[in-house]
């Protein structure tokens, strides 16, 4: 059985448009819009750094 070509890129990773909830965070903390206490969930969209 074949793969599908998606899955032999050769080492090419496409950047991901989709962050988790802890790049998210981490990322609100270095722009300066996180404040401590607020909740985990409901996180305002984050676009990921170029």
């Amino acid at each position: 059985m074949s793969q599908h070509p998606s899955f032999s890129r050769g080492g090419q990773v496409k950047q991901r448009s989709v962050l988790k909830r802890f790049e998210r965070i981490k990322l609100l903390r270095k722009r300066g819009q996180w404040q401590e206490g607020r909740y985990l969930t409901s996180l305002p969209k984050t676009k990921p750094e170029e």
